[in-house]
């Protein structure tokens, strides 16, 4: 079934991001961040927040970082930025 879909995808040039689930993060200078296609807050602190994705979990590090709104499908981290790890 997954290959089918792929295949069907790549035929009408879907991107991938779309038709997998995939995670988008679009990162605005260092201080604001937005998560696209997560499944779950894994750790929420100041320091630390970790996001469950399809594919992997992806740390946002830094400074004073906040979840200022978040839905089932997307979130706006705001702070001080520092890295973003995906492991």
């Amino acid at each position: 079934m997954f290959a089918v879909k792929s295949k069907i995808a790549q035929k009408l040039n879907i991107p991938e991001d779309i038709s997998e689930g995939l995670p988008i993060v679009t990162v605005t200078g260092k201080c604001e961040v937005y998560v696209e296609n997560y499944k779950g807050i894994i750790e929420y602190g100041k320091n630390c927040i970790k996001l469950q994705t399809k594919g992997c979990r992806i740390t946002f590090t830094g400074k004073n970082l906040e979840i200022v709104y978040y839905t089932n499908v997307d979130m706006k981290i705001t702070g001080v930025l520092e890295s973003i790890c995906y492991s």
